[in-house]
């Protein structure tokens, strides 16, 4: 159950004689109701009010059903429109025999006749409350400043907008409504704050601008029809002050809830976030000492780019960067000078990984992208994956890559937002824009790992400028990775995809 279907659950009670005892000693709502007739009455004769065309009667009739008679038509059986049942001691009634109606003035900009005074609209009022820092004048006359202005204890509903969204004017100052506020007034003496949790009730229950029995829209007709449960005057009271006791109790509820719910949504990320970063310290799977050491792999990989250096393949890293060990410390020798970077490393690895740049390590293959434009690629026939910084974002009919490669986001609020991996493998054969750096790596080393790893640390380190964030290959190639050797980085990846299967359909 939700906050708000909580909320909806005791005032459902509220209004159907559920949340407070009936006391035999209170005077029965269908004496109330005569005196707020009687007062209607008065009202009309001292002409304060007009003679309504069609006023309701609603009575039970011998057979316990609600009947209803409206001015000079047929007596009707309403039972179908009554929603629930509510105690012998209660009555039903609608809201126009119960309150004074007025709505207030519309906007006339032209008009500038009368007294220049505050008043509020539909944004002020809000469940419960008003907001009226920045008030807005118009000019009122001395028979508008009558007709549109509310006083303590009136009580005020959204004509349009958040339809019947009401609340109680409770301030001492008088102030003046525009026309998409509905004001009521009772006739007689009731408990006005029973009637806003009606109000609420209906709202979030759909009665009022939702389906069935509800009504779309709040015209003046509309609200007047509005079917009211009427109780004793001091059960009116009891249920109010019930409702408030346990109003803090709700909102305690309401938090639990929002934070549940909040956990709820964070916790798959957050669990995510958390295995990719015990996957990428050795901790996720357990180290295999048959494995060759990462040591072995890196060579190799130095080897490897060498060749392709020499075959004319790749170009000669403008600043190569050799990581080892040296009493239990970390140095890197870059340009032939030696430094320690043990304020560099970020964590603790296994004894048979290494650190490496990821220049060092992998292979750029940026240079063979090409970016098309949106015009370019609305004339081409939509055959294959075109890459941009954060996945595809078009197809085309022709592709530069038909092997596996490592696509890293190069620009985008995603370096720094994070809202989805920003490194991904393409596969089957595909096109690259500018937005994405391409990599390609050696035998060995896994480029699932790779996108692992990019996909665990923050990369704002790398990154430059705010408005516009960039990661260019020179950050890039300077982030540290740690390479494991070549079969735990197999049982790495096939560990995380095993678990983010399971965490998908949490």
């Amino acid at each position: 159950m939700t906050g708000q279907q909580l909320k909806n659950s005791i005032l459902q009670m509220a209004v159907q004689g559920k949340l407070v005892p009936q006391d035999p000693n209170d005077e029965p709502a269908s004496v109330l109701l005569e005196r707020i007739r009687k007062e209607k009455e008065q009202l009309i004769k001292d002409g304060k009010i007009k003679k309504e065309k069609n006023p309701s009667y609603i009575f039970r009739g011998a057979d316990n059903l609600p009947y209803e008679k409206v001015g000079k038509n047929e007596l009707v059986c309403i039972a179908d429109e009554v929603p629930f049942e509510i105690p012998e001691s209660w009555e039903w009634v609608r809201l126009g025999e119960l309150f004074q109606h007025n709505t207030g003035k519309a906007l006339n900009s032209s008009n500038r006749s009368g007294k220049l005074l505050t008043y509020i609209t539909t944004s002020n009022l809000y469940w419960n409350r008003f907001e009226i820092d920045n008030l807005r004048e118009m000019y009122f006359s001395e028979a508008e400043i009558q007709k549109c202005t509310a006083i303590k204890g009136d009580f005020l509903v959204c004509e349009g907008g958040d339809i019947g969204r009401a609340a109680i004017w409770s301030y001492d100052t008088d102030i003046r409504i525009q026309n998409h506020i509905h004001r009521l007034r009772p006739y007689y003496e009731i408990c006005v704050e029973y009637y806003y949790y009606i109000f609420f009730l209906y709202k979030h229950a759909g009665w009022i601008g939702g389906k069935g029995i509800g009504i779309q829209g709040l015209s003046s007709n509309a609200l007047h029809s509005l079917l009211f449960p009427l109780p004793p005057l001091q059960e009116q009271r009891r249920i109010v002050i019930k409702i408030k006791e346990t109003a803090p109790f709700v909102d305690k509820y309401e938090q639990i809830e929002q934070h549940l719910n909040d956990l709820n949504v964070k916790f798959p990320e957050m669990l995510k976030k958390s295995i990719l970063q015990e996957a990428v310290q050795g901790k996720l799977v357990s180290q295999d000492p048959s494995d060759e050491p990462a040591s072995v792999l890196l060579e190799r990989i130095r080897a490897e780019k060498e060749r392709l250096i020499q075959e004319g393949k790749i170009k000669r890293d403008k600043h190569e960067s050799i990581i080892y060990r040296r009493d239990n410390s970390h140095y890197e020798k870059l340009d032939g000078i030696e430094r320690c970077i043990d304020d560099e490393i970020p964590f603790d690895i296994p004894e048979n990984w290494v650190w490496a740049r990821f220049g060092t390590a992998m292979i750029n293959r940026d240079a063979e992208r090409i970016p098309l434009s949106v015009n370019e690629r609305e004339k081409l026939q939509k055959i294959y994956d075109y890459y941009g910084a954060s996945g595809v974002i078009d197809k085309v009919d022709r592709y530069l890559f038909s092997t596996p490669l490592l696509l890293i986001g190069e620009d985008g609020a995603n370096l720094l937002t994070r809202s989805k991996p920003i490194a991904f493998i393409a596969k089957g054969q595909y096109w690259v824009n500018n937005h994405a750096h391409v990599i390609d790596s050696s035998d060995g080393l896994l480029l699932e790992y790779v996108a692992v790893y990019i996909n665990a640390i923050n990369l704002a380190p790398y990154v430059t400028g705010t408005a516009q964030p960039k990661m260019n290959q020179e950050k890039m190639n300077s982030i540290l990775i740690p390479i494991p050797p070549t079969g735990e980085q197999f049982r790495i990846v096939q560990k995380i995809n095993q678990i983010f299967s399971v965490v998908a359909n949490m």
